[in-house]
């Protein structure tokens, strides 16, 4: 399965259910990296240095970034979603779906609309 990390922002919940599924998962807390004011792209360096693909609700920041390193690892930009099992299943699907490495990938994971 894919190598993920998610960076400050993101559910740790969600992070916690991805593993369950079988995703490789390193959050920024595990990885010291909880309010060290890194700037996006530092974050996706950092993912990509560690072969692992961004997993962030900062989906307007990351998604500008492949300009700047179009050699990443991935980036999976969610919508806010208050269900984590709900969110990393949808990821997972989207995820095996590719069946693939997520190298250079952007994955746009949506909240389903109730």
């Amino acid at each position: 399965m894919a190598k993920l990390y998610g960076d400050e922002n993101f559910d740790v919940h969600t992070m916690a259910a991805l593993q369950t599924l079988g995703h490789d998962t390193l959050t920024a807390r595990d990885a010291e990296q909880v309010n060290s004011g890194s700037a996006d792209l530092a974050v996706l360096t950092f993912a990509t240095s560690n072969h692992r693909a961004v997993v962030t609700f900062d989906r307007l920041d990351f998604l500008n970034l492949p300009r700047q390193d179009p050699h990443h690892a991935g980036i999976t930009a969610c919508t806010d979603d208050s269900d984590s099992q709900g969110l990393a299943a949808r990821i997972h699907e989207e995820i095996v779906t590719e069946q693939e490495a997520l190298t250079g990938k952007i994955l746009r994971i949506y909240r389903p609309k109730i």
